[in-house]
């Protein structure tokens, strides 16, 4: 008996039958595609799919800059500038005594750009759940009915750390970091004032940058299904790791300690999750194997 590791299984993708396979490797309400006298799936036809799917994401990335286009008023206003005022919720409850931002626009296409840029990082964000399901929607036809379960929990769970990263950003890292950099003075002759273009770019790293980061626990998940990774090994490395947290920490927030701890407090404890769940992943993986040897 062969036994498939889950990157074999995902790769399997580009080879399985669809709906009409006994192994049932079909995708739920995708039609049957021509097979060849082996039950698989013609490369082309997977070249198809993929495209589908690239279509698709981008259509519903679209739909959400659209939708966002809509409310771009509020969104700038209220959301993305909520953090120059003195009064944001967050200062209060850092108990920070917090100042003013002013921004300003010093070139001609400023304020336009701005507002595009707005509109395509946010409706990025919204729209990223749609990219996330085509990517499941792809790879289903590769995994065994088991498999999609779990595939299926691991798409929701990439999609809420990534959005509980990019809150994670805007309420904590923009407000900290905003505040240090408008209270910094070399001299009391230099006034600080922001540019617009500038604000927006660095608010959308930081909220896109921690987003990203909250991703190690999904990361750690798949490279310990694929057996790159094991939880001895994560245990090993952990002063290295938290050391290159530290690192990125310091590189996505102002150049203070409290800040850089503020960031890397969690991204840490995000790490010693993912210990757990790559020892929950090896030992499945190995009862897995043990069962297929029986």
């Amino acid at each position: 008996m062969r036994i498939y590791s889950f990157g074999q299984r995902v790769a399997r993708a580009i080879r399985v039958a669809r709906n009409n396979d006994p192994q049932g490797d079909g995708a739920p309400g995708v039609p049957p595609r021509p097979k060849n006298e082996r039950g698989e799936m013609p490369f082309l036809d997977h070249l198809e799919e993929l495209r589908w799917a690239i279509i698709r994401s981008m259509v519903g990335v679209g739909l959400a800059m659209v939708l966002c286009a809509f409310f771009s008023k509020w969104i700038i206003n209220e959301l993305l500038l909520g953090p120059t005022r003195s009064t944001f919720f967050m200062y209060d409850v850092f108990g920070v005594d917090a100042v003013d931002v002013e921004l300003l626009n010093r070139t001609i296409t400023g304020q336009f750009m701005a507002h595009l840029g707005t509109i395509a990082a946010v409706g990025f964000i919204v729209g990223s759940p749609v990219v996330v399901y085509n990517i499941w929607r792809f790879i289903a036809p590769g995994l065994y009915p088991n498999e999609r379960v779990g595939m299926r929990f691991s798409t929701a769970f990439a999609t809420f750390f990534f959005v509980s990263g990019i809150a994670f950003g805007y309420l904590v890292l923009t407000p900290l970091a905003l505040q240090f950099f408008a209270n910094y003075q070399i001299s009391e002759a230099i006034t600080n004032q922001f540019d617009i273009t500038r604000y927006f770019s660095m608010v959308t790293i930081w909220a896109f940058g921690t987003g990203v980061m909250f991703e190690l626990p999904v990361v750690i998940f798949f490279l310990s299904k694929l057996g790159i990774i094991t939880p001895e090994g994560l245990r090993k490395y952990r002063r290295y790791a938290y050391l290159g947290i530290l690192i990125v920490a310091a590189l996505f927030t102002p150049p203070d300690a409290i800040s850089q701890i503020i960031v890397a407090i969690p991204i840490a404890l995000l790490y010693e999750v993912s210990i757990v769940i790559s020892r929950v992943v090896n030992l499945r993986r190995d009862r897995e194997i043990a069962a297929a040897l029986e």
